[in-house]
């Protein structure tokens, strides 16, 4: 009786140890592959404010991209947003991509909120089906992702970024 429950101890620890590791390797794979996928900016396809459907192709050509993932409700979300609007001058040449999963009408509030509803580089996107996330591997809010003018990952950056530092990664004069 005592052989064959440490047999079966054995088999479980056994398995359990594989199993384990099978996890392990297919979550780093699938970063890896998200990685890659993220190098440059991936196809997508969300609503904005006023329902329109917004792609990548409807990014300007030759100008640097800040997707920026958002909870109206965040309080660093609030400030990440408060310093680009007093910093709007500066980031001017640069399209700036608000995306977040919740209601249209709160996304569309927290714009015009903070007086950001109005300028031709600023979009503010719904991600109805909670995509970006995974499509661009971020887990934190904010999460700032960042893209050259040729559409190639500089950084991806997780929480309060200040504008200075954001001008010196994308090169801004």
């Amino acid at each position: 009786m005592r052989k064959s429950l440490k047999s079966i101890f054995i088999l479980l620890f056994a398995s359990s140890f594989l199993f384990l590791g099978y996890q392990i390797i297919s979550r780093i794979n699938y970063k890896k592959e998200v990685q890659q996928n993220i190098k440059t900016i991936p196809k997508f396809s969300y609503s904005n404010v006023n329902g329109e459907n917004f792609t990548n192709e409807n990014l300007r050509e030759n100008t640097s991209v800040i997707f920026i993932y958002f909870n109206t409700d965040c309080e660093y979300c609030n400030e990440e947003t408060k310093m680009i609007e007093e910093n709007i001058k500066r980031l001017k040449d640069i399209q700036i991509i608000f995306i977040s999963f919740e209601n249209i009408n709160k996304i569309k509030k927290f714009a015009q909120n903070h007086k950001l509803d109005h300028y031709d580089n600023i979009h503010f996107l719904h991600d109805s089906k909670a995509t970006f996330a995974s499509t661009f591997d971020v887990n934190s809010l904010p999460c700032l992702v960042l893209y050259d003018k040729n559409k190639k990952l500089i950084e991806k950056i997780k929480g309060q970024t200040k504008p200075e530092i954001l001008i010196k990664k994308l090169k801004i004069k």
